[in-house]
């Protein structure tokens, strides 16, 4: 099949947004990344088009037509193809990093408040042409419908739900405050990993906690298995009155921390550390509740206040032994959304102080579905779910 790709030349693309605004940004995207295509094809060929070589890998076929759905609209790529079918260009994954980059962007400027003068000038390097505040202002209007659509959105079934939460300073009522930043991510029964929802609030206790949670069950949450967090005691609070039952797997990383705050001599750290990896590195639970026992009898006498928090507390931590073997790597720790959480802070210690809770949670938000988009696009799933009765 023939396909006629915009052939526009990204100079007039650039004139028009400097005349228009944003309006034009799907159709310069579209032109650029389907010129990097071919570019990419022409690339992989080895020759120059119409070029007679006996180097030549393969012979161009035409393009297919592909609609990406973005924040800016769904854009048609012409995606070349060649007649072998052994290539596939890269450039519109990373052209809509790019994109993707470019909002995120956006955003951070708006809720930084900067001037329209420092704004132009970002955005000229960006796209080659300066805009104003009325069309930066319109562009962050049209983020903040996507955003909050995005946050609101149906979840629909979740398999592993995970829980954590961050600080960020921000300006309430005069007054710059710690405010929580709680954070939801799960993996669904096809294996990829998806952030499910973003809340401020003024701390972690359980009533913001439960709001959180709730408000998750009301777009639609449902097959939770497993919950992995720490040992929060908001969180605590919240996850039993709102998950009631579910299987809760206390992060292991964490209880590691916690341990030390129990040892009653320094040079005693690191062999009360290898013990604690030992329970959890066992090879099946009835192992690790072994281990555990040694343990508890080792230090009765010379830390007897660890082998009682030892007792109380380390079970908590081997929930995912009933768990298929191949997830339980990625089911011991809540590491992956601490992970998640150290990119925020990347992308907001710019920001310093947020003037509001609005526009904290607008660049948090930008930030997690962006990230969000990237797993569920990415062509390796989290985790598989083929012969997951396997424990």
């Amino acid at each position: 099949m023939t396909y006629q790709h915009n052939s526009t030349l990204p100079q007039d693309l650039l004139e028009q947004i400097a005349e228009q605004g944003f309006d034009y940004l799907p159709e310069l995207i579209q032109t650029i990344v389907n010129a990097a295509m071919i570019l990419e094809r022409q690339k992989y060929l080895g020759v120059e088009p119409y070029e007679r070589s006996s180097e030549r890998r393969d012979q161009a076929n035409g393009f297919k037509p592909k609609t990406v759905k973005t924040r800016v609209g769904d854009i048609q790529f012409a995606i070349p193809q060649v007649r072998g079918g052994n290539f596939y260009p890269q450039a519109m994954e990373k052209g809509m990093r790019s994109e993707r980059a470019l909002m995120v962007s956006l955003a951070e400027m708006y809720v930084q408040g900067v001037s329209t003068r420092k704004v132009s000038a970002i955005v000229e390097k960006m796209i080659g042409s300066s805009v104003s505040s009325a069309q930066v202002s319109k562009a962050a209007a049209q983020m903040d419908e996507i955003l909050t659509q995005w946050r609101n959105r149906d979840l629909g079934e979740v398999r592993y739900l995970y829980l954590d939460a961050r600080y960020e300073k921000v300006r309430i009522d005069g007054q710059v405050r710690d405010a929580a930043v709680l954070v939801a991510l799960g993996v669904g029964p096809d294996g990829r990993r998806r952030v499910l929802g973003v809340s401020i609030a003024l701390g972690e206790q359980e009533i913001h906690w439960r709001a959180f949670m709730e408000s998750l069950v009301n777009r639609g949450l449902r097959g939770i298995e497993l919950i992995i967090s720490d040992d929060h005691a908001g969180l605590r609070a919240a996850r039993r009155a709102v998950f009631g039952g579910i299987p809760w797997q206390r992060c292991q990383f964490h209880l590691q921390q916690n341990a030390q705050g129990y040892v009653p001599r320094k040079e005693m750290q690191h062999e009360v550390a290898e013990d604690i990896r030992t329970i959890f590195n066992a090879p099946h639970r009835a192992a690790a509740e072994r281990y555990l026992a040694e343990m508890i009898q080792k230090y009765e006498q010379s830390a007897s206040q660890l082998a009682s928090w030892m007792e109380e507390n380390i079970p908590e931590g081997l929930t995912f032994f009933s768990f298929p073997s191949t997830h339980r790597r990625k089911l011991r720790t809540s590491n992956g959304i601490e992970r998640l959480n150290r990119e925020i802070k990347r992308r907001t210690r710019v920001v310093g102080v947020f003037p509001s809770e609005v526009s904290c949670l607008r660049l948090i938000s930008a930030v997690l579905m962006e990230t969000s988009d990237e797993w569920e696009a990415s062509n390796h799933p989290y985790l598989s779910f083929k012969g997951e009765k396997e424990t």
